[in-house]
């Protein structure tokens, strides 16, 4: 009978892949007896101030910044349909503008586009969160990178919703960018 012998190196990938299969998602579901209940609509309309990090992999904070978003919502054949009028601005001085929009294809379902979302952002609520899957065009130095998101928020009060969201290319995780929302 032949043994394994137990490397340095076969035992670390052996805890990396029981790491991995140990850190499923949540799924947004698990969230519906939450409350308050958030209402897309209701919360991301009018004005909204947010501010954030970027962290890197090893936790270091890479980026500040503040969010002004300016936020309505109508019914455009006969779907509910939001513009998010987002105007950033990063602890080094340099500006962003993004500017979403947001559809309710079904109860708690959402697509959204913006220039620089690949394809589209598809959204589950429930309770009191909210779950964005999207491949966001990130420029950085004189390169573009389609990074994925995975972006939950969960609201905390009908004012305040927490926003954390995972940035990852090829499965790699490659930080996290956390904000806070401020409904005025």
């Amino acid at each position: 009978m032949r043994m394994i012998t137990l490397t340095p190196k076969l035992l670390a990938s052996f805890f990396l892949a029981l790491s991995l299969l140990a850190c499923s998602s949540p799924k947004v579901t698990q969230y519906a007896q939450e409350t308050p209940k958030l209402d897309l609509s209701e919360y991301f309309n009018g004005t909204i101030d947010a501010y954030g990090i970027f962290t890197d992999r090893s936790c270091s904070v890479q980026k500040r910044f503040t969010v002004l978003m300016v936020a309505k919502w109508s019914v455009v054949d006969g779907k509910k349909t939001g513009i998010l009028d987002e105007s950033f601005e990063y602890s080094d001085g340099t500006k962003q503008k993004r500017i979403w929009t947001l559809v309710e294809t079904s109860p708690g379902k959402y697509i959204g586009t913006a220039d620089d979302v690949v394809g589209e952002a598809i959204g589950e609520s429930s309770g009191n969160a909210l779950n964005w899957a999207y491949t966001l065009a990130l420029p950085v130095d004189k390169s573009i990178y389609h990074v994925q998101f995975d972006d939950w928020m969960y609201l905390m009060t009908p004012k305040v919703m927490i926003n954390k969201a995972k940035m990852s290319k090829f499965g790699i995780d490659l930080g996290e960018v956390t904000l806070s929302f401020y409904k005025r």
